[in-house]
């Protein structure tokens, strides 16, 4: 399955449009990465816990998309695009979609 956020794939024609595809998934954090969080809030730095969270909450919803264009017969999904948003305190949705095609 061929994923990317250009409208079209240089060297491949697309020969249909199957429509919008997408993925999510809703994450909470952990008590432990708030903790670790807040003690770097004081002496800077990368909070890796929140980095790996966000790096698996993207891949996930990107599984789900390409999942879904699977089942409607997609081999490709163009023009994703990601977004996120706040579902209640602690916890976040993270959004993949991209229009699913048929390409050669």
């Amino acid at each position: 399955m061929i994923v990317s956020n250009m409208e079209i794939i240089p060297g491949k024609r697309i020969t249909e449009h199957l429509g919008l595809v997408q993925g999510s998934t809703v994450r909470t954090k952990h008590v432990g990465r708030d903790i670790m969080a807040s003690v770097k809030n004081i002496f800077g730095g990368e909070l890796q816990g929140y980095t790996e969270l966000l790096s698996e909450s993207r891949e996930e919803a990107v599984d789900r998309m390409k999942k879904q264009a699977e089942a409607i017969g997609a081999n490709a999904v163009v023009n994703v695009r990601f977004s996120t948003s706040s579902v209640t305190q602690g916890a976040a949705e993270l959004f993949a979609y991209g229009t699913a095609v048929i390409m050669e």
